[in-house]
């Protein structure tokens, strides 16, 4: 129904890590080469959990940019913007909150799992609860059909496709719409007009799907339709009302595979990270200091290579010949945790060069950065103002 599109965000609340670059970013760089992306910083989503004390925020949002352009994100290919740059966010977010019942926002599996996690914040507020509804308002502001998530977040963008399917049903029956989609069709031409009722009637009496995706083909092809007629021909041919809001689909990726320094999940609560970006000197003490298996005490000692956090790096660094030569080497004393943890080392080293040269330009005139995002916040804002005009025109909203 509408381009191809990704959207995605992350919170700024601090340095970012290589389990923010393995699990996220990585992702960016590739999927920037595939479709149309937009990435955007979730500065109004790190207020609902750090509403007492913002500053971090704003210290991270500059730095949180860099580190994307340093990880390979490419303002060339991809829109970079800061979410409170562009409010229509917030005003969708406003528009939905009235018609989203209670009880949706309730049953998302991360609302108590996050309240239950972090104790030490007061969490009953309606911006928490209301939180991914404004999810769902970023997603369906830029009518993005592909929303990168793991496992975890499926649940938001299954809210998300439950608030579009009710809007459209509450909102999108607009006066006289049978009477425009049938004039709509005529703009087909005589020979896809007739194709198209012939897919309308398979789908709608014998629910053919493949009858919807010929409709849908159709329609595509047919270049010289306006925005709403296109919207009003998917509208009758599902028998529905005009589509206003498009449902995305989950774009699922695969968990982050990254670390501590520890054997844990990388988090700076558990201090157990290596930031991109870092310097170099603090990088390899941080290596050199990891822990290994506790059962290998001497260097005459064979070691389980399963039971030690510097094998976890190694099958994320390493080729299969230098994994085979640690595992062999450790599992037979051959090496020394020292000896095994320098191709880690020299792996990570080599990522953070590529890092910091490509931040460097940002670091050296800070202007480049405000420049990409502002383009960024403009190209944004123009796509939430489209959906917006509709959004307003389907609620009655638009008299003046």
């Amino acid at each position: 129904m509408y381009a191809e599109r990704v959207l995605s965000g992350m919170r700024p609340t601090g340095r970012l890590h290589l389990g923010h670059y393995h699990g996220v970013l990585k992702n960016w760089v590739k999927l920037q080469a595939e479709y149309p992306c937009l990435f955007f910083v979730a500065d109004w989503h790190a207020l609902t959990t750090n509403y007492d004390s913002p500053l971090v925020i704003g210290e991270s949002v500059w730095d949180m940019v860099i580190d994307w352009l340093a990880a390979g994100v490419d303002p060339a290919q991809a829109t970079i913007f800061i979410q409170s740059r562009v409010p229509e966010h917030a005003e969708l977010h406003l528009l939905l909150s009235m018609m989203c019942p209670l009880g949706w926002l309730e049953r998302v599996p991360t609302y108590k799992d996050q309240q239950e996690k972090l104790t030490d914040k007061d969490l009953s507020t309606y911006g928490f609860l209301g939180y991914p509804l404004l999810q769902s308002a970023d997603i369906l502001i830029y009518r993005a059909d592909k929303v990168p998530v793991g496992e975890d977040q499926v649940p938001h963008v299954e809210l998300t496709r439950e608030v579009a399917r009710r809007f459209n049903h509450l909102y999108g029956r607009e006066p006289g719409f049978e009477d425009k989609a049938k004039e709509a069709v005529k703009k087909l031409g005589r020979k896809r007009a007739k194709l198209y009722e012939e897919s309308r009637t398979r789908y709608q009496q014998n629910g053919e799907d493949g009858a919807l995706d010929q409709g849908k083909a159709l329609i595509d092809d047919s270049q010289s339709l306006s925005h709403g007629d296109r919207e009003r021909l998917f509208g009758y041919l599902e028998g529905s009302g005009k589509m206003i809001l498009a449902e995305p689909g989950a774009l699922l990726t695969e968990a982050a595979r990254m670390p501590g320094l520890d054997g844990q999940k990388m988090s700076k609560s558990y201090g157990n990270t290596i930031f991109l970006r870092e310097d170099s000197e603090s990088v390899a003490k941080k290596i050199r200091t990891m822990q290994t298996d506790p059962a290998r005490v001497r260097l005459t000692d064979p070691g389980d290579p399963d039971k030690c956090p510097v094998w976890q790096f190694h099958l994320i660094y390493s080729d299969d010949e230098t994994r085979q030569w640690a595992d062999k080497g450790c599992r037979s004393a051959g090496i020394g945790c020292l000896e095994c943890k320098q191709p880690v080392l020299d792996a990570i080293q080599k990522e953070q060069d590529r890092m910091r040269e490509r931040a460097q330009p940002y670091l050296d005139d800070p202007t480049l950065v405000r420049s990409i995002v502002a383009d960024g916040c403009e190209r944004a804002r123009k796509l939430a103002q489209e959906t917006m005009r509709d959004v307003r025109e389907a609620m009655g909203l638009d008299y003046s």
